[in-house]
């Protein structure tokens, strides 16, 4: 295996290699700050490199080892109540959403859902939150909502993390809620792309590759925001959804108009 990465590096330019391995730090800090947000940043740059069916299944097995580096300490502030119902219900809905994409027109729907996103980042701008009775019900709403997106056009994880930010509690309540909602999301994607043979041996060894890099950016994000990052943890949780709204707004529009 050890000699194939060698020949996989060697066909790649030293521009190519300096832009993904740059990409897979910024996205690892992300991650480990606001925890959210690298998938976007991974795919919008892979995609170019390697195209689109390489670079979603690349961007969810790189990130597992940062997925479990970022859980243990999630799992002692996450609400239970919040992330386990939202987590088996967004397992549930998922393949369902993965139907439709086949069904319907994927732009269109990421157009709704961009401006779904954008304007959850003005509600919450504006300090909205979930009602105090919120419980089963809405947190399974949502994790079916975030399911069948993610199912549908790979980006669960705005919606998701729009409704953790509303609920009420700390800063590392909120950060561990969104940590959970996403590590869903990333595990019930991985049978689709299974069983639509996306895991190829050259999205492998890419991954072995890369995840280091994103393992440590990772790293360097979570420490962050154990250090000075809690004061801007909402600030920059909502300037990461803004943008991924618009550039995933942006995209969705050029691709239905053409």
């Amino acid at each position: 295996m050890l000699a194939s990465i060698q020949d996989l590096l060697s066909t790649q330019p030293t521009s190519v290699i300096t832009l993904v391995a740059g990409t897979m730090l910024l996205a690892g800090f992300i991650r480990g700050f606001v925890g959210f947000g690298a998938s976007l940043i991974i795919v919008m740059v892979l995609s170019t490199v390697y195209g689109p069916a390489a670079a979603v299944p690349i961007a969810t097995l790189s990130g597992l080892p940062a997925m479990v580096q970022l859980l243990p300490n999630a799992i002692r502030y996450a609400e239970r109540g919040f992330v386990i119902p939202f987590g088996v219900a967004s397992f549930v809905a998922a393949p369902l959403g993965t139907w439709f994409l086949i069904a319907s027109e994927p732009a269109l729907m990421k157009i709704l859902i961009s401006a779904f996103v954008l304007a959850m980042v003005a509600m919450l701008y504006k300090g909205w939150k979930l009602p105090p009775s919120a419980g089963l019900g809405v947190f399974t709403a949502a994790g079916i909502v975030s399911g069948l997106v993610q199912g549908s056009a790979g980006v669960g994880g705005p919606p998701a993390v729009a409704v953790a930010l509303s609920r009420a509690g700390t800063t590392d309540q909120q950060r561990s809620n969104v940590i959970g909602a996403v590590a869903a999301l990333s595990v019930c994607a991985i049978p689709a792309l299974w069983i639509n043979d996306l895991f190829t041996t050259e999205v492998f060894l890419i991954s072995i590759m890369l995840f280091p890099l994103y393992f440590g950016g990772t790293w360097v994000g979570a420490r962050f925001f154990s250090g000075r990052g809690h004061q801007h943890f909402r600030t920059g949780a909502l300037l990461v959804l803004a943008v991924i709204g618009i550039v995933t707004l942006g995209l969705a529009m050029k691709d239905y108009l053409n």
